[in-house]
């Protein structure tokens, strides 16, 4: 059974960068899309960003176009960013479609999900 697993959240003051990772394990794993996700207090899961891993193809939220950039691989997913403001804190979760899908910003259309890591932006 593939697990994911995120790390790199934290306290960062507004203006600064994290970089989140996810790492699959426990099996053979081709994704079809990965993304990542985000719940802040309150509020919807709502989409952030996703890549297709075959054309390498992204999508980002319009909230974070121009600040993040999501990158990775079959084993590694990535999300980096920058410009940090305090509406981006959130946990924030990495998800994978196993087969291909219609949709990247929908969070029921995502097979596997990590836990989560938790993104404080103070300002």
């Amino acid at each position: 059974q593939v697990q994911l697993a995120e790390s790199g959240g934290g306290l960062v003051q507004a203006g600064g960068s994290l970089r989140l990772s996810c790492a699959a394990s426990g099996g053979t794993f081709s994704p079809y899309h990965m993304a990542w996700f985000r719940r802040a207090p309150g509020k919807e899961r709502e989409f952030v960003a996703a890549i297709l891993l075959s054309g390498y193809m992204t999508y980002y939220a319009d909230s974070v176009k121009g600040r993040f950039t999501i990158s990775g691989d079959n084993a590694m997913l990535y999300l980096q960013m920058n410009r940090l403001k305090p509406d981006d804190t959130a946990v924030y979760y990495c998800a994978a479609q196993i087969g291909p899908r219609p949709q990247v910003d929908m969070d029921t259309l995502y097979d596997l999900w990590g836990q989560g890591t938790q993104v404080t932006v103070s300002s």
